[in-house]
């Protein structure tokens, strides 16, 4: 039975239809995944189905008492009170007061958040977890997600994956309408997908490897249909000129047809270009790129690694597991000499140029237009040993001319990190540190992302909870399984998992001692003066990490860079230099500690 239906709807800001007479229907029991390339119209279709935004023609249809939960990509501003009281508004009305809290409760352990933190004082990521948990406590006739594993680590994606698997039991199956980038998600989940391409909708029944299959067939097709319009066009255009000069008189009708083929030709919405990354190279690092012994990192007084004996050589491609909180930035900035170790040793190769993708903290200025944000004041960028206009450059990243000059706030989620790449492939390097790249993508530029990171002759470091992504381009993982323990492992997830690996280890407490903490001798030598310092350190240290949570958290916000010019200019100038307050505490604690 439908639960919703849409009829010819359609929906345009200004420009080409985002929807463009959409028509279809949702039937009860589905899971529907929602594919389609950045900034299609995926939101917004959501944002229709979901009430929020109104279709400028068409007739959305629902149930008489259909439920509907919405999870939107952006998370609201001035969400307030408590993780719980916010999870509970998400119930439905009428519900039994010890169902309500025993569903919040299993969400928020399957989540693993706290009940009674601020969710002002929370994350992006922390805060859309809560938002999760609202859309899903309902247990509502239509459940709208829209890219639900933004941000959360393997073992939580796994658990959600079984969450929405479950639903229905009992005898009233829930409907899921949902979008994501997350293949190995889309794969377990997905009973029908729908793309919108154009303004247009397809759906295709079946699972996501029959829709690849099904899709190849339709793009041949079209490019086969374009290729016989356009040259009939032209045909027409010779005759047409020749018989104004040959003849008085020409066929009427074949003059209308000419007519047609144009209008045809100019309303027609050819599929956008292929995105062709390319990486700037440096020129070649050694071919030890990096090795440790012993290591141990961490912070004051415990480490999330311990005893780590690493070999990473040119043209490895290393990828970090593990949840959320474990440790994968900080050993990340070790290695890279950007926190001190807490134990151990590290050896860097000769050589080396590094450049690291990490989109939370990015610092893009919304202000700023696409080209100035690549170019920084040059019209070329240097890609393979080739100059390229920046212009050209863009557009391999689908930054067509006019958006080109659109102020960065204007982008969608998907498109701010195809930019971020862009900028980051502009550098020259010879060693990559990505963190989490994958987030946003549309699966296009996601299999062409790990095209060019097959083809490039460096060195890259990632961390990533898509496994799928992990299968394609990683020659090995560190697994962080808690408690310190970091297990090497040759080849991508599956090899993990094929070798005994298993999500539920890496739940394990991360929380390991740190040489030098206050147990040890090394503390116990200490004079009193030293002691003092110590402690001052200490707090110095959870002071800058907290101030630099917090300006992070702080930029994440929207309304933040619409607020006054001097306050932005005051955090971005304290943001650049917290790191080295940082580091500069670190060494002389691990002085103290030596």
């Amino acid at each position: 039975m439908a639960l919703l239906a849409l009829t010819d709807v359609t929906l345009a800001h200004g420009g080409p239809a985002i929807l463009d007479h959409v028509a279809f229907q949702i039937e009860e029991g589905e899971r529907i995944g929602f594919l389609g390339r950045n900034a299609s119209g995926k939101s917004t279709l959501l944002s229709v189905i979901a009430g929020d935004a109104l279709p400028d023609d068409g007739q959305v249809s629902r149930k008489q008492g259909l439920s509907v939960a919405y999870l939107p990509q952006e998370v609201p501003r001035k969400l307030t009170g408590t993780v719980r009281a916010l999870i509970e508004e998400g119930t439905r009305a009428g519900e039994e007061a010890w169902r309500t809290r025993e569903r919040t409760a299993r969400l928020i352990q399957g989540l693993r958040l706290d009940p009674e933190a601020d969710v002002a004082t929370l994350s992006a990521g922390l805060s859309r977890r809560v938002l999760l948990a609202r859309a899903l406590v309902g247990d509502p006739d239509l459940l709208l997600l829209d890219e639900p594993t933004n941000h959360l680590d393997l073992p939580t994606i796994d658990w959600l994956e079984r969450h929405l698997l479950e639903r229905g039991a009992g005898g009233r199956p829930g409907s899921l309408l949902f979008v994501t980038h997350d293949r190995a998600f889309l794969k377990r989940l997905a009973t029908r997908i729908l793309e919108i391409d154009r303004g247009r909708l397809t759906s295709w029944p079946g699972d996501y490897g029959n829709y690849l299959r099904r899709q190849e067939e339709r793009a041949l097709a079209e490019e086969r249909q374009r290729e016989q319009s356009d040259k009939k066009l032209a045909q027409e255009e010779v005759w047409i000129r020749k018989g104004l000069k040959a003849q008085r008189k020409r066929s009427e009708a074949r003059v209308l047809e000419l007519e047609q083929l144009r209008q045809e030709r100019r309303l027609r919405r050819d599929p956008l270009g292929q995105v062709r990354l390319g990486i700037a190279e440096a020129e070649r690092s050694g071919r030890l790129v990096l090795q440790t012994k012993g290591l141990a990192a961490g912070h004051a007084g415990k480490a999330c690694v311990t005893d780590l004996d690493l070999t990473l050589m040119r043209g490895d491609r290393l990828g970090l597991l593990g949840r959320n909180g474990s440790g994968k930035t900080t050993l990340l900035r070790t290695i890279l000499g950007e926190l001190p170790p807490l134990a151990g040793s590290i050896k860097r190769g000769t050589n080396l140029e590094s450049v690291w993708f990490d989109p939370l903290h990015a610092g893009l200025d919304p202000e700023k237009t696409v080209l100035e944000s690549v170019g920084d004041g040059s019209t070329t960028v240097e890609i393979q040993g080739k100059q390229k206009h920046v212009m050209g450059y863009l557009a391999d990243f689908l930054f067509p001319a006019d958006r080109v000059r659109q102020p960065v706030k204007n982008l969608s989620g998907g498109e701010r990190n195809r930019l971020l790449l862009a900028r980051l492939f502009a550098r020259p390097s010879n060693l990559l540190v990505l963190d989490e790249p994958t987030n946003d993508l549309d699966a296009e530029t996601l299999d062409l992302l790990e095209d060019a990171l097959l083809a490039y002759p460096g060195t890259i470091l990632v961390v990533s909870h898509d496994r799928d992504f992990l299968d394609q381009v990683v020659t090995g993982l560190l697994v962080f399984e808690g408690a310190g323990r970091v297990r090497e492992v040759v080849g991508g997830y599956q090899d993990w998992i094929t070798q005994g690996g298993s999500l539920g280890v890496l739940l394990e407490e991360e929380a390991a001692p740190a040489p030098g903490a206050p147990e040890t001798p090394a503390l116990a030598r200490l004079t009193n003066r030293d002691r003092r310092e110590n402690e001052r350190l200490e707090k110095q240290i959870a002071a800058l990490e907290a101030e630099q949570k917090a300006l992070h958290a702080q930029m994440e916000d929207h309304a933040f860079w619409s607020g006054p010019k001097e306050a932005i200019e005051r955090a971005q100038s304290r943001l650049a230099v917290v790191p080295d307050e940082l580091a500069a505490a670190y060494e002389r604690w691990s002085a103290l500690h030596g």
